[in-house]
């Protein structure tokens, strides 16, 4: 519960819609700790890389209209060029690999933010970065500023969150192209809102109050279930 969001992410960047993805590296200015920027580098990490490849960000193989958008971007971006950032949750790929290895027939039930609202950091799947101060929380508009007591959570994307779990348990896309009449996963997976998960296995009957407010069902409605079981799909 809660445990994704606050896995270590890897943020990515490319200078407009078309150019190679690179990292992210942050240094510092002067040598010295409190002011620090960003430094971009081609892909070289090999946790950032193969995250990628699951979230589909470098595909090797296009279809044809794949590469007629790819194509199309291509022109948009001379004139228009937009940049674009994205945070890889590298640290669940890291997790679920050890689980998987650890325990290859483990029933897992994991439960998160499906989105954080007012989250002004650009990027996909950007953290909300906050601290408090006199007991009031500022939000930050800056990821850099997150230095000593600055919370820092991220939003779970669930369908990538099951991409991941699918892949660490060795199924993968290539599987889908070797033209399989029916891939073959080893995990049963199912994503549910929090009251849907709640409304078929907990006791709403019992927590409803007198007004018709229940918090089972109420409370939290920016948060998700995913729950995945193995099958008897074994190599």
């Amino acid at each position: 519960l809660e445990v994704l969001d606050n896995l270590p992410h890897d943020l990515v960047y490319s200078p407009d819609q078309v150019s190679p993805w690179m990292e992210v590296w942050i240094e510092k200015v002067n040598g010295r700790f409190s002011q620090v920027c960003e430094v971009y580098k081609p892909l070289q990490d090999p946790l950032v890389s193969r995250c990628s490849e699951i979230v589909g960000m470098n595909e090797e193989n296009p279809s044809l209209r794949e590469k007629l958008s790819f194509a199309a971007k291509g022109l948009v971006s001379k004139v228009f060029p937009k940049p674009r950032r994205a945070w890889l949750p590298t640290g669940c790929l890291k997790l679920l690999d050890t689980l998987h290895q650890t325990l290859p027939s483990m029933s897992l039930i994991a439960s998160d933010f499906s989105y954080l609202p007012d989250v002004s950091i650009p990027g996909d799947r950007a953290p909300l970065v906050s601290s408090k101060k006199d007991g009031k929380t500022l939000d930050h508009p800056n990821y850099l500023d997150a230095q000593g007591d600055a919370d820092i959570f991220f939003p779970t994307d669930f369908l990538l969150l099951e991409q991941i779990d699918h892949h660490c348990s060795g199924f993968s896309k290539d599987q889908m192209k070797r033209g399989a009449f029916k891939p073959v996963k080893s995990r049963r997976t199912i994503i549910l809102d929090s009251a849907a998960f709640m409304e078929e296995f907990g006791m709403p009957l019992k927590t409803r109050t007198k007004d018709g407010y229940n918090p089972l069902l109420d409370d939290f409605r920016n948060t998700k279930f995913y729950l995945s079981v193995p099958t008897h799909n074994k190599k």
